[in-house]
Parts: structure tokens; sequence; C-alpha cells
């Protein structure tokens, strides 16, 4: 097999970072490096680890490089974070591109015109984790696409709920939460309502009816605060699940990641 030139593995770098960039909505030169520039495994080793991917100096020293030729060549533009961190989404350009290798792209010049800073974070962190499901092999469904309805549970969501990251292997589904707060009192009681529904699914003999045919649960995962791990164990003890029931179907992160809004002065 003839080694690949230069350009050849350029060309490589840059369409992978385009359909990177498709599938998470907009992405940092940290988050191409550790999608693109880390090697992935063919398969999950175990349930999933959802720490964030720390990519080499290297990796991102490409990833900047790439992501600088893909602006000259208008195929990307960029916005910035509330943090100072500049972000990439599609230009008109590079969803073109990928509609012509099969995809059906979009252009991302809404997604990078503006939002709040607990929105940034929150799909800064979202994207993080899938990324990180990505390399170790699971199949992810993020969360630009669960918007878009490109999901298991389209368009109407599982029992009417959307996670903010799904990442599935063989059967096995694991549900991904991103919470930094508590929700509205009505949005939360709907919730605990739907966290009822799956405790309950999880428990069927004849198999998941809310998943599907030959799908079953692994957990509903929250990245969260040690505060709204606290609220919710609480709130569920008081509708009467014990304590086992809550850890069967749950896991709890509250280190992995941080909710701190980092601003540049």
């Amino acid at each position: 097999m003839s080694k690949k030139d230069g350009r050849q593995i350029a060309h490589e770098n840059a369409r992978n970072c385009l359909h990177a960039i498709h599938r998470l909505g907009w992405l940092r030169s940290k988050d191409l490096a550790a999608i693109c520039w880390v090697r992935w495994a063919y398969r999950p080793s175990g349930p999933p680890n959802l720490a964030p991917v720390k990519p080499t100096a290297s990796s991102l020293r490409m990833a900047q490089r790439t992501m600088r030729r893909l602006l000259d060549a208008r195929m990307v533009i960029k916005g910035r974070g509330p943090d100072g961190s500049v972000i990439y989404a599609l230009s008109e350009g590079g969803a073109r591109a990928l509609k012509a290798a099969g995809m059906a792209a979009i252009s991302g010049k809404d997604l990078v015109r503006g939002f709040s800073s607990a929105y940034y974070r929150h799909r800064c962190i979202a994207n993080e984790i899938a990324i990180s499901g990505i390399v170790q092999g699971f199949r992810a469904s993020t969360e630009r696409e669960i918007s878009q309805g490109l999901w298991l549970g389209s368009e109407a969501g599982i029992a009417g709920k959307r996670p903010d990251v799904l990442l599935r292997s063989g059967n096995q589904v694991w549900w991904v939460e991103v919470e930094r707060s508590r929700k509205n009192a009505r949005d939360y009681k709907a919730f605990l309502t739907w966290m009822g529904k799956v405790l309950q699914d999880k428990g069927r003999r004849d198999g998941s009816h809310l998943l599907g045919p030959g799908q079953v649960w692994g957990r509903v995962i929250f990245i969260c605060t040690p505060a709204f791990e606290a609220k919710l164990r609480k709130d569920l003890n008081g509708m009467g699940w014990t304590r086992q029931q809550v850890d069967a179907l749950s896991c709890f992160q509250t280190a992995l990641y941080s909710f701190e809004d980092t601003l540049f002065p």
C-alpha cells in the first residue's frame, strides 16, 4: 500500500472535521482534536466513562491548522463563546461539500449568532460527552442530532422526553442528562413522572416497551451538581423509591465537569 502524501492527509483531516461539526453543530479546536485526532475503539470495553477526552498538544495544533485552512476555503464560519473560545460551524460551502458526499448537512450560521453563557456551557459539556462516547466505541446520538429527531426516539422522544446525549452498545442504551440546576416546577414534575415510567419499563420481563424490540436500559446518567443529586434523591425517596431502585436506574457524576462560567476579563 502506497504511503499517503501530505495533501491527501490534509484533505482527509478537513473532511473529518467537517463531518464532526455536522454531527455536533459547532465545536472548538480542542473538541475537534479530541474526535478527529484520537484513535477510536472498535467497540466499548465496558459501561461508558464520560470523562472528557484529552487530546495531545500536537493533535490540537493539527486541529487548529486544519480549521485555518477550512476558514480560508470558506467551508466553516467562526463565532466566539462567552468564555472567549473560538467555535466553528459549517458555512454554506461546507454544507454543500457534505451534501455532495451524501450527507443531509445544513449551514450552522444560526447556531453561532449568540446564546447565553448557561446554554453555551451546557452544549460544551454535551459535546464532550458525545465525543468521549464515540472515541470509546459507542454509537452516540449527539445533542444536535437529537434536536433534529435523528436518534432512536425520533421527533416524539421516548415517553415524551429527549436526552442530551444517547449512547448505545449492542442492545444496551445509556441515557445522559446534563443538569446544571433544578428545572422549573412543571418540567421537574414531568421529569419525575418520566423517571417512574423508565423504572417500570426497565423491570419488564417481556422487554422494554419504551425503547423498542431488543433494546434494554443501561442507566440514566446524570452529569450534575451535588445539589441536584441530593434534591433528586430526596424527591424520589419521597415518592416511595428505595435507594436500591435509584441506584439500579441512575448514575450521578458530579465531579467530571465544571458548570462554572469562565469569562475573559
